[in-house]
């Protein structure tokens, strides 16, 4: 006959259980262990990662600031004293605040300013992204508005963003193209303006190339004899807070886009673009479709 094993004492079963514990609380502890060691490890990674990214950014920013040292008004010197609009050279249809007005009255024509005009002001920058929203919102009515009487549209390019272009000073580099196209093919100068917006570089980004910029002007209609004179440059001396005449080398028009950019800091109170001004009034509405034209239409009356 079988025989019946005898029930484990109640002493016995309370060591079996506190052993059941122990081995679970071991292996609890193991799978922990290597949790930990897994999420250190991870975050190890990440950071190594992290590290390599900011390094390979640093570097690149440096090249970057290498390569174009010799683009901006002063550039890599500290205490830079921002030079007048009255001691630089300006793009020939520029006026004394650092704008280039084109008139609907005069037949488009950059540099002059119609009789009796409603003045519409636009300060902007080309790494700026509203900016970008701005023109791809209005620049269908600002042409409309070009060829109309009665209305003198005042571009005011800037170069306020430099610093978010990754070294690549991209902002004085579109400004001094702005400068040359004005300059040299003012015919072509507002079609420049709304083509350099289209797929817009990010802040952050090196922007556009040299022969970037020089391609989207030529297919505007600008002559590659022009564009081949976008990355000339001009030897001269600037003034810093410790030292005067300190000798640099820039683009044709760096000097300019620094002045007139200092200008539009003391014309305009909180100044930040785009900043778009109708008879010098401040206009805010410039986000709904079609409503600086209305304004501007509203104010020829």
């Amino acid at each position: 006959m079988p025989t019946n094993d005898p029930r484990p004492t109640k002493a016995v079963r309370r060591d079996e259980a506190r052993a059941k514990a122990a081995q679970m609380r071991k292996e609890q502890e193991r799978k922990a262990k290597r949790n930990r060691i897994l999420a250190i490890g991870g975050l190890v990674v990440a950071v190594v990662a992290l590290v390599a990214v900011a390094f390979s950014i640093v570097n690149q920013n440096r090249a970057n600031e290498a390569a174009n040292s010799n683009v901006a008004y002063g550039q890599g010197v500290e205490g830079v004293i921002a030079p007048t609009l009255a001691d630089v050279t300006s793009p020939a249809p520029a006026n004394d605040k650092g704008g280039i007005p084109v008139s609907g009255t005069s037949g488009d024509d950059v540099g002059t300013v119609g009789d009796d005009d409603v003045d519409l002001t636009i300060y902007f920058d080309y790494m700026c992204p509203y900016c970008g929203q701005f023109d791809q919102i209005n620049s269908a009515d600002l042409d409309a508005m070009l060829e109309e009487d009665g209305v003198t549209i005042t571009y005011h390019p800037v170069s306020i963003l430099d610093r978010l272009s990754a070294g690549s000073s991209y902002s004085t580099r579109a400004v001094n193209a702005t400068a040359i196209v004005a300059d040299k093919s003012p015919e072509h100068f507002t079609a420049f303006v709304t083509a350099m917006y289209d797929d817009q570089p990010a802040e952050g980004t090196s922007g556009r190339s040299d022969a970037e910029i020089a391609e989207i002007a030529e297919s505007v209609g600008v002559p590659a004899e022009v564009t081949a004179t976008f990355t000339d440059t001009v030897s001269g001396t600037f003034d810093t807070q410790d030292e005067e005449g300190v000798e640099g080398t820039w683009r044709t028009f760096a000097p300019w886009s620094a002045a007139a950019t200092n200008q539009a800091g003391t014309d305009v109170p909180e100044f930040s673009t785009p900043t778009v001004l109708i008879n010098g009034e401040p206009f805010q509405g410039w986000q709904e479709p079609g409503a600086l034209k209305q304004a501007v239409d509203a104010a020829k009356s």
